[in-house]
């Protein structure tokens, strides 16, 4: 196969997994982070490799990007941010805890949690879930292959059904953005607030 070829099958099969995302669970993800927003309350956000950077990514359009022309304060935390946090509760707790942990110590009832995971199936992602689940908080879950564990464990599942990770990892970008700017525009220099 010739690198073009790749290039034209790849850009294929990225916009069929896009094509696949269900668009009502794509609009109740976008009302959850508006009600969220406007009830002053904070979003975090996790993944592991190329899923965290998309998380603190998510951090940066869902936070700088909609409060810029609207009336919206986001507040977003992206867990895998903070190294230093990170590195200890890996090293003193467990790896597995890394996310619940800090949930634990930061999260509130009615709060939301967004997670990123391709496979679906990372134990501190679970961990994550299943914490969020037992604070009263909402979730929101990016998956791609058979979707995982996370799928049944989320409120709210997005799902790239497809078996490649650079692809799944773009979708999931793709989709953050999406969502940051339909808030966005959707509410620009207005009044009233649109869900």
């Amino acid at each position: 196969m010739q690198i073009d070829d790749r290039l034209q099958s790849y850009a294929q099969d990225l916009a069929n997994g896009l094509r696949s995302v269900d668009p009502l669970a794509l609009d109740r993800a976008a009302t959850l982070l508006i009600i969220t927003m406007l009830a002053k309350g904070t979003i975090f956000v996790c993944g592991n490799g190329g899923s965290a950077a998309i998380s603190d990514h998510f951090l940066c359009d869902h936070s700088k990007g909609i409060y810029n022309d609207t009336k919206f304060f986001p507040k977003i935390v992206s867990l895998p941010s903070n190294t230093s946090l990170l590195t200890a509760i890996g090293n003193d707790i467990s790896y597995d805890s890394v996310f619940s942990y800090q949930l634990d110590m930061f999260a509130d009832p009615g709060d939301v949690l967004v997670v990123i995971s391709s496979s679906g199936n990372s134990s501190n992602i679970l961990n994550a879930l299943r914490t969020a689940k037992a604070s009263n908080m909402k979730t929101i879950a990016l998956v791609g292959f058979d979707g995982g564990e996370a799928k049944d464990l989320a409120d709210i599942v997005l799902h790239v059904p497809v078996s490649n990770y650079g692809i799944v990892e773009d979708a999931h970008q793709a989709i953050m953005h999406v969502i940051a700017q339909h808030i966005r525009i959707t509410n620009k220099d207005k009044d009233t607030i649109k869900l």
